[in-house]
């Protein structure tokens, strides 16, 4: 199936898609709060409904949208939070989210239950296509800026873009590439099931223009699992063509984004094995102290023995005079006969910039100096983690937890330990501005996630990767709303889908998708990709339920808003 778009005539357009729906979309998926907030007012202006209908079986909506607020007050309350008043307007913010995203829900329920799946398809088909264009968008803006018709080689203006040129192909939501990333991963999996290699070509396309390395190995992974499992032959070809398509991206585009993941592992490996040998000397020397206490006749040997050595080394160079020329000759030359040269290793931090410390880092510093006796790892000179971020951040939630086990029931309140408002609300420029005055910090926070992070973001280049980042959807709701909030993650939300497995052909990589993205970010407080993984999910149930097990009836087409 390829792209096929109406011509001009007004009623095909205007029956084509679902344009409220469409406009909210774009709309919602913007990085910007006021765009988000337009959104809902579109859409409840244009179709009001406040029956949300949950129910305890079978229910419309995930009931874990019904939980978290009850959860989060029990919370604050238990822990005493509001003693604090800069705590009310985090708070406040928190519940604000929580509310945005129900609305937003309960918008893509009544949607999906009222139009007709072809329309919504539609629908898709055009907001992918205009997120492709804002992507190129974004990336001829860079190529005009560096007057180069590849960003990802471009090494001048201090490797400004170079490696990390995919940052800044943000598409239609202006927020972060890897929000971009999701979104094109989703596309991805929908079209390669509905068999439109077109529109799975154009969402390949963008998604590795962004070299969002971490959603990029999931992503593979799980097109891999696709290849086995629930595919036609004509879906695992489809697979093959976007399997190629990253691959020659990787070789042709930006082969540096290749030769960087295996260099950094290769280093850690390798910094692991020193470490390791360095610790079995030590271990070895200390384990023997009586090696170092020699008698008399014992160092008379040693010395003896050392002087014999020292003679055996100079007979040997007086010997080998020419061992040095011998070297020499053995060197590569190129096809001109002159010395080769390799070129230098340009993906590593040293060569990204001339050492200059950019204005969002130098926040951090400023964060560092002003609570710099309450950061632990920040005062470790010289800084040589052995571990990612990402991992400590989960053992500083383990560690924390255990030792206040009546906190881990319901966690220590929004914003207390591991979410985006609390990064937000240090002041330092992390995920957001926030007035100054009204700065917000919890002790918990302070001492494991916040000082986690500026251990490693205040730092050159190559600490700051999203391995190195704490954050994580799970880590937020077991810190913040305890075992509740975890439980209900998993068993409300995540279930509420995934017990209409039988029912899920796209549906199931998609879902697979966002239990893998919940590790790497905040996405309940990004107000963006969800609100796509939700419509698809419900799409996909109702494309597969019998007319006479839905829970409402399908609505005539005619009837249906356009």
């Amino acid at each position: 199936m390829t792209i096929s778009l109406p011509g001009f005539d007004i009623k095909k357009w205007k029956s084509y898609a679902d344009w409220r729906l469409l406009i909210f979309l774009l709309l919602f998926i913007n990085v910007r709060i006021p765009f988000k907030i337009v959104a809902l007012l579109f859409v409840y202006i244009t179709q009001f409904d406040l029956k949300f209908a949950f129910r305890a079986h079978n229910s419309r909506i995930p009931l874990f949208y019904l939980f978290v607020f009850p959860i989060a007050v029990v919370a604050a309350v238990v822990n005493k939070n509001f003693v604090d008043l800069y705590y009310v307007p985090v708070f406040a913010w928190a519940l604000v989210c929580w509310a945005m995203a129900l609305l937003a829900i309960h918008q893509v329920k009544l949607i999906v239950d009222k139009t007709d799946a072809q329309t919504i398809y539609h629908t898709l088909i055009l907001f992918f296509i205009i997120n492709a264009v804002f992507s190129a968008g974004n990336l001829v803006h860079i190529m005009w800026i560096i007057k180069s018709i590849n960003p990802y080689a471009f090494m001048g203006m201090h490797q400004r873009y170079f490696i990390n040129t995919g940052d800044d192909v943000m598409g239609i939501s202006f927020d972060l590439s890897s929000t971009n990333a999701v979104l094109c991963a989703f596309g991805v999996f929908y079209f390669i099931y509905k068999r439109n290699l077109a529109m799975m070509i154009v969402c390949m396309s963008t998604l590795v223009l962004t070299y969002s390395n971490l959603i990029s190995i999931l992503f593979l992974l799980i097109l891999a699992f696709m290849f086995v499992f629930k595919t036609t032959r004509n879906q695992k070809s489809m697979i093959v063509v976007a399997l190629m398509i990253y691959v020659i991206s990787m070789v042709k585009i930006s082969p540096q984004n290749g030769k960087y993941i295996n260099e950094v592992t290769e280093s850690a490996l390798r910094k692991n094995r020193v470490e390791k040998k360095d610790q079995t000397t030590v271990q070895a020397t200390t384990a023997n102290p009586g090696t170092q206490l020699l008698t008399r006749d014992e160092q008379r040997r040693k010395f003896a023995q050392n002087y014999l050595d020292s003679l055996s080394t100079i007979k040997a160079r007086q010997e080998k005079p020419s061992t040095l020329d011998k070297k020499i000759k053995n060197l590569p030359l190129t096809d001109n006969g002159r010395l080769y040269i390799p070129e230098p290793n340009t993906h590593f931090a040293e060569f990204y910039n001339i050492g200059e410390i950019t204005p969002d880092r130098q926040q951090l510093i400023d964060c560092i100096t002003i609570y710099r006796a309450q950061l632990p790892l920040c005062r470790i000179e010289p800084f040589r983690p052995s571990l990612p971020g990402k991992i400590t951040g989960i053992i500083q939630t383990y560690n924390y937890l255990s030792s206040h086990p009546l906190q881990s029931i319901t966690g220590l309140g929004p914003g207390n330990f591991s979410s985006k408002i609390a990064f937000r609300a240090v002041g330092a420029g992390i995920r957001g501005d926030y007035p100054p005055k009204y700065t917000y910090i919890h002790p918990a926070f302070m001492h494991n996630h916040l000082d986690l992070y500026l251990s490693f973001f205040s730092k050159n280049a190559d600490y700051r990767s999203v391995r190195n980042n704490p954050y994580s959807t799970y880590d937020q709701m077991l810190s913040e709303y305890g075992i509740l909030g975890l439980l209900a993650l998993l068993i409300l939300y995540m279930g509420f889908y995934a017990r209409h497995y039988k029912k899920l052909s796209y549906g199931l990589p998609i879902l697979m998708m966002v239990a893998g993205i919940f590790f790497l970010d905040y996405w309940f407080e990004q107000l963006s990709v969800l609100v796509i993984f939700e419509l698809m999910l419900f799409l996909n149930i109702k494309e597969n339920t019998p007319p006479d097990l839905k829970t409402k009836p399908a609505v005539p087409e005619e009837l249906t808003y356009a």
